[in-house]
């Protein structure tokens, strides 16, 4: 069939209309491709070929609230490998193995793996910057040494159940480390090439050094001194003592700052996998929970007081040794009891009974309104993992029995920094803070403060005047209680002993303890409260005897290196037979030897030096305090004349 001219040009129309059609499109889709996704597919090609050397970011510092460091990091290179650019990986490996003290085979199959890069592990991974230097020299193809560090502890086993570890890629594991491992990390850098399928670097090709952004450093409100004084103590106890566990914890009352926290048994941070897993992962201040005992009371006390159920000076209180409740025979720590006694007395001769008193008269409603708003049953909130909420009877379980036992400490579950929590809401005034280690964060390129951590109040418990009684009540345990080998002489301390029987197998143990006391100077305004507990400790085992040594030693030296001084008007030490007692020592210059031997009593000893009758210079200076029977040395001179002749 012979087809016409004009449906052969009308298909030769269309046809061109289609081609120019398809054209236009072409044009536009590479325009589109050229002008709005070109640059974007440049880069996914640039990725593609892109090899990336990872240089880590440092993590940040920790730091005592005085600015010592107490965490930071070493450098630690790790080797790497390229394995498309190594040329002959039986001699690579050959010469790694030698310088990393690995086997030639696992490192000859680490780097013919079919990856772009590839770790040398383990024995290439965070090595001496000497090592590191061995392979540079090397100049093996293929083979990197990377950037990194490892974290490093600069004092041992100092607070390490607070700071915690890192792991094998610097991050946190336990303690601060594990909970603020987030601002503390940092982001990794990297440096960077082109290459081809073959993993060839690209010729005219530059490499990219993207800088790392180090983590956040962290101010804590540990002071080194104090945790230092706090650790050499528990070291002591622990030898002299036998016990199993030792802890103890030093806050700051007004603002819930924890000054000191520690426990033995320890460890070393970066060689936490030398111990049981036991040691670290149980930070025994927070995590371990057990009936605090006596210590204890000072709850019953903080809710009688505000309540008005008693007055301290005047209500008056027979304790036969025992008191029935229930059915059950309750008895006091003191084999046939103290007899009549204020209720001041029975707070400072801790008597259960008294305290079995206290809590009928609140009824279990109120007393337990007031251990649930002092923070028990429930964790603080402290900034550390692991924290334990404590166990408190249910309202419903809670008879005449239950009622009595709570009353003194028995029978309720607590951690440590619940009962220093507490304890610390009953002598600040009344308020309950939020324990905290986060003091501040700083920027580690600036040195600039980027965040200050603000004390926290939960709620208020009682009023000032309530806690004003208690802080007087607790000063009159110290000096003429349970607690007067806490007493340190001058600087009022207040304080509470306790003893509980640890709970075995369900059962009450006839011969293990945990001893506590818990302390706080100076009782007109406190600035710090310390709270230890010894876990069954070997020989006799009562609070007083064992924890408030410890205490006394702390505060000790804690306390002057803070700054406070001796105060006025401390309660005087009631001595028991035996015991020296501590005086003033007199003002003996310019009377005569005449008169100094006929009004001296028999506090003192007295040498003398000099020629002549009259005190011209003593030793120790008027006013010190030391034990009765202390040597007094006076220096002699004739009237007039205040050089001693010899």
């Amino acid at each position: 069939m012979k087809i016409s001219n004009v449906t052969v040009r009308r298909r030769l129309f269309t046809a061109l209309i289609i081609a120019v059609a398809s054209f236009a499109l072409l044009i536009g889709r590479l325009a589109y491709v050229q002008l709005w996704k070109g640059e974007e597919l440049a880069s996914k090609a640039e990725n593609s070929w892109r090899r990336e050397i990872p240089f880590s970011a440092k993590r940040g510092e920790i730091w005592d609230r005085n600015g010592t460091k107490l965490a930071y990091n070493i450098s630690s290179p790790t080797i790497m490998a390229i394995p498309a650019q190594i040329k002959d990986p039986k001699k690579t490996a050959a010469e790694l193995a030698r310088i990393l003290d690995m086997t030639v085979e696992p490192v000859l199959k680490t780097i013919t793996k079919k990856q772009l890069i590839v770790r040398i592990q383990p024995g290439g991974r965070k090595i001496t910057t000497d090592k590191a230097q061995l392979v540079r020299d090397l100049a093996l193809p293929g083979i990197v040494v990377a950037e990194d560090n490892k974290r490093y502890y600069p004092m041992s086993t100092f607070a390490s159940h607070v700071l915690g570890f890192t792991g094998i890629d610097n991050q946190g594991l336990t303690g601060i480390e594990a909970k603020y491992n987030d601002r503390l990390s940092g982001i990794n850098g990297n440096i960077s090439f082109l290459s081809d399928a073959k993993g060839r670097q690209m010729p005219g090709s530059s490499d990219s050094f993207l800088k790392p952004k180090d983590g956040l450093n962290l101010k804590l409100t540990l002071d080194k001194q104090i945790q230092s004084i706090m650790e050499r103590e528990l070291d002591q106890a622990m030898v002299k003592f036998q016990a199993d566990d030792i802890m103890a914890i030093a806050m700051d009352p007004k603002t819930g700052e924890i000054l000191g926290m520690a426990s033995r048994p320890t460890y070393e941070p970066d060689k936490y996998r030398d111990v049981d897993p036991e040691v670290y992962n149980r930070n025994l201040p927070i995590w371990m929970t057990y009936e605090p005992g006596s210590t204890f009371k000072i709850i019953t006390l903080s809710a009688a007081l505000e309540e008005g159920k008693v007055n301290l000076a005047t209500d008056h209180f027979y304790d036969p040794g025992f008191v029935e409740v229930g059915g059950a025979r309750l008895r006091c720590w003191k084999k046939g009891g103290h007899g009549s006694q204020t209720f001041l007395e029975v707070v400072q001769n801790s008597c259960n009974p008294g305290f079995v008193a206290l809590g009928n008269r609140l009824g279990k409603e109120t007393l337990f309104k007031y251990i649930k708003d002092f923070g028990f049953g429930t964790k603080t909130g402290i900034d550390l993992g692991g924290e334990e909420n404590g166990i408190m009877f249910k309202m419903s379980q809670v008879g005449p029995v239950e009622l009595a036992t709570t009353a003194f400490g028995q029978g309720v579950s607590v951690t440590p920094i619940q009962q220093i929590a507490a304890v610390s809401a009953a002598v600040n005034g009344g308020t309950l803070y939020k324990p905290h280690l986060a003091k501040a964060w700083v920027n580690p390129e600036t040195g600039e403060t980027v965040e200050t951590i603000q004390p926290e109040a939960v709620r208020k418990v009682i009023s000032e005047k309530t806690s004003q009684q208690v802080r007087q009540a607790l000063e009159s345990v110290v000096a003429k209680g349970t607690g007067r080998n806490a007493f340190l002489d001058g600087y009022r301390v207040g304080g509470k002993t306790g003893t509980a029987q640890k709970v075995i197998n369900g059962r009450y143990s006839p011969s293990e303890h945990i001893v506590s006391f818990i302390g706080f100077a100076p009782a007109d305004d406190p600035q710090i409260v310390v709270y230890v507990a010894v876990d069954n400790p070997q020989g006799i085992q009562f609070g007083g005897v064992v924890a408030a040594p410890i205490v006394h030693n702390i505060l000790a030296d804690a306390l002057p290196y803070m700054g406070i001084g001796p105060r006025e008007k401390q309660i005087e030490r009631q001595y028991k037979y035996g015991e020296t007692p501590i005086v003033t020592v007199p003002n003996l210059v310019g009377k005569t030897v005449s008169d100094i031997y006929e009004d001296m009593n028999m506090n003192f000893n007295l040498t003398s030096a000099g020629s002549g009758d009259t005190v011209i210079r003593q030793a120790p200076a008027a006013g010190s305090r030391v034990e009765r029977g202390s040597t007094i040395r006076i220096y002699l001179a004739k009237e007039n004349d205040e050089t001693p002749h010899p």
